[in-house]
């Protein structure tokens, strides 16, 4: 007879630098903003996701947030931890004496070994005694419901808040890939440095956010355009607050530069395509995920480009956090998941 049972906690953990999103039985059970709130005083945490985000950029000298990812990657390790820890905390399930958590977390295609090696720390840190790691384009084509192990091309375009991972996948593997640091946390600044340029307003990250969600535009003409929007801001001039509109015109301009850039990855992807999988993605079309795939007029935009059609995904936000939970059901059968032995 056994004195003691482990309850098993299984999570998928979609670790995002704008947003991270916890999938538990099949079911999102966190889904808030990547950063940490912290007392400079004390190093004790004051709030993680949607309270500390309503906190940023209007702290003062006592309490600082921070954003734990740059580019896809942990940048601050103890900030990850604590984010991590307080995410965990959001699910509404105790952790049970003599748990076994089990976790599968995404992470970029253009990650370096030490940087696998920092996200698995942070799961050990976090009391996980399973981890596994997978790539969030082969994740994002598991959530969008594509067979990854049948011998057909699939490209998938995630854009998420820190890098654009552009992926061909057939027979469970990635055959070639771009990675760019060139996202929607890129986008964001390119609106801020716009608005200061144009308008001399200074703004910070969540007005320019905004500006992004309502009136952002890869297109200048657009069949359904948005209203103008509405901008509250610094004059840099006279230092007082002012309000200024602005049209999707003007921010399709403002970001034209970076989505070149994106553009460009995927034609280099394209090139480096084997002529048989050229053919299949040429009959399938590209597959765009992720916070960028909402951008107005982005499918469009690539399509001319490519001469392709390009498919946005149902949900792209969550596409990547579901092929993760359906990787962590199957853990044993897919071969491209990457467990602590093989790093």
């Amino acid at each position: 007879m056994r004195l003691f049972s482990f309850f098993k906690q299984e999570i998928a953990i979609d670790l995002g630098t704008a947003n991270t999103l916890i999938i538990q039985g099949d079911k999102v059970v966190v889904d808030e903003p990547s950063i940490v709130a912290i007392n400079r005083k004390t190093g004790e945490v004051m709030a993680v996701g949607r309270k500390a985000m309503q906190m940023h950029e209007k702290t003062h000298e006592d309490i600082k947030t921070i954003r734990p990812l740059k580019d896809g990657v942990i940048a601050d390790f103890q900030a990850a931890e604590n984010m991590i820890k307080g995410m965990i905390n959001m699910m509404g399930t105790r952790r049970r004496f003599l748990s076994h958590m089990k976790m599968v977390i995404c992470i970029p295609s253009g990650i370096t070994e030490v940087e696998k090696r920092a996200v698995f720390e942070s799961a050990d840190h976090v009391d996980s005694r399973e981890t596994y790691l997978i790539y969030e384009p082969m994740a994002a084509a598991l959530g969008i419901g594509l067979d990854v192990e049948e011998p057909e091309g699939n490209m998938i375009i995630d854009i998420g808040g820190g890098t654009t991972e552009i992926a061909v996948i057939a027979l469970s593997g990635i055959v070639c890939d771009q990675s760019i640091r060139i996202a929607g946390d890129e986008l964001t600044n390119d609106i801020m440095d716009y608005m200061k340029r144009q308008h001399n307003v200074l703004i910070g990250e969540r007005t320019s956010e905004q500006i992004k969600i309502h009136v952002g535009s890869a297109l200048p003409l657009l069949e359904d355009p948005p209203e103008d929007f509405a901008v509250n801001g610094r004059d840099l001039m006279t230092g007082i607050p002012k309000q200024t509109k602005v049209s999707y015109i003007e921010i399709a301009h403002a970001l034209d530069k970076s989505i070149s850039k994106i553009e460009e990855a995927i034609l280099k992807a394209l090139e480096m395509t084997p002529p048989e999988l050229a053919s299949d993605i040429y009959r399938r079309g590209l597959y765009l995920t992720g916070g960028g795939a909402l951008l107005r007029g982005l499918d469009k935009r690539i399509s001319l480009k490519t001469k392709l059609p390009v498919h946005i995904a149902d949900d792209p936000l969550r596409a990547v956090v579901r092929g993760t939970g359906m990787a962590l059901k199957h853990t044993d059968r897919y071969s491209f998941i990457i467990d602590r032995k093989s790093v």
